[in-house]
């Protein structure tokens, strides 16, 4: 193998739902034609879904872009061994000119800079900008502030982008920079407001900041006023706890070889840090009701919903976050993936019942 000089790395992380893939996909649609772009994703799913969506979504623009997924839990579990082992076999594979890793939404993005940051990494990756993501509406939500990991990926931050600006209202953003001046954030990152993830790839080569943040700080009391609204909804999740699952033995290895039971389906489950996955890959006979489907899973409460489906009019993707369900075409898939993350415990039973109910054919 020739000996890779220093990869230009980008951390891209925010919540669920926040834009982290569509953003990741901006990015790679104006990267140079030329080069060679390694993406490393992470997923708090178990069926690895999001490579599927940026291969669908990119289509003939994949040329040059090398994807590999750690699915089932946040990489900072993945952070030792089996993230080593899954960056250095993607960089292996790809040669790239710059890699892009996108923790989970729930992921602790500083262990995973730690480990990109150690001795035994220092010829192999030269750490360039963090980009968080952050949807400004979700600073009234006790929910979001009060959870660690959110804070977190703010706190590492070394841009930070507030992104689905075209739905804010006129407090949104002023709130959010009300919080960010309360831990700190603005004296640290700048701070863009973009619609769609439209990341500018200069953004990229921000200065890496060499030193640890801080501890967050207290917060203020305009803050404090912003989360007593809401910190008392039954729903709300407080978990500062390291608490996630992993995948089991038997499903990683259905995973790694693509292969599915005889009845042509797999559902996987999955919990941690206060929310729930259910999630199902199906072999390529299984065709899919468009409208059926959009009726299922607009009715379906979650925090996120997304999936590559064969459906009767094609690859369809769907993608539901903050309650609003979007569909587009897709490019091409050899089977269909589709993945829910909710607060509370899904019944993968009724769900399955449910998609089944969806079907055109098989």
């Amino acid at each position: 193998m020739t000996k890779l000089t220093a990869i230009p790395t980008n951390v891209i992380t925010g919540f669920l739902g926040v834009g982290k893939t569509t953003a990741i996909l901006n990015l790679l649609q104006q990267k140079p034609s030329d080069e060679r772009w390694a993406i490393l994703v992470n997923e708090f799913g178990e069926v690895g879904i999001d490579g599927e969506l940026c291969n669908s979504r990119l289509g003939q623009q994949a040329e040059n872009v090398f994807i590999k997924e750690v699915p089932g839990g946040c990489m900072c579990c993945a952070a030792g061994l089996p993230m080593q082992m899954a960056m250095n076999m993607l960089l292996a594979k790809a040669k790239p000119q710059r890699l892009l890793i996108e923790p989970t939404g729930l992921g602790h993005p500083r262990e995973v800079l730690d480990t990109l940051g150690a001795d035994y990494n220092q010829e192999l990756l030269a750490l360039q900008a963090t980009i968080t993501l952050v949807d400004a509406r979700k600073i009234k939500d006790a929910r979001y502030t009060q959870h660690a990991t959110f804070n977190q990926q703010l706190d590492v931050a070394d841009v930070i982008v507030a992104n689905k600006s075209d739905l804010y209202k006129p407090e949104d953003f002023s709130n959010l920079l009300v919080y960010l001046e309360s831990k700190g954030n603005l004296s640290n990152a700048p701070i863009y407001q973009v619609q769609n993830g439209e990341l500018q790839p200069q953004w990229l080569q921000t200065k890496w900041l060499q030193t640890k943040r801080s501890q967050t700080k207290p917060l203020t009391p305009e803050v404090n006023a912003l989360n007593s609204a809401n910190s008392s909804a039954p729903n709300s999740v407080k978990s500062n706890a390291h608490t996630h699952h992993h995948p089991s033995a038997n499903s990683v290895e259905l995973l790694s070889e693509k292969t599915l039971p005889e009845e042509g389906y797999l559902c996987l489950t999955g919990s941690g840090d206060g929310f729930h996955t259910v999630g199902w890959i199906f072999d390529s006979r299984w065709v899919f009701n468009t409208d059926k489907l959009n009726l299922l899973l607009l009715g379906i409460p979650a925090e996120r919903i997304k999936g590559v489906l064969i459906t009767s009019e094609g690859i369809t993707v769907f993608n539901k976050a903050d309650d609003v369900l979007t569909q587009s075409p897709g490019y091409e898939s050899d089977d269909s993936r589709l993945e829910i993350i909710s607060d509370y415990a899904l019944n993968d039973t009724e769900l399955t019942q449910a998609l089944m109910d969806c079907l055109a054919y098989r």
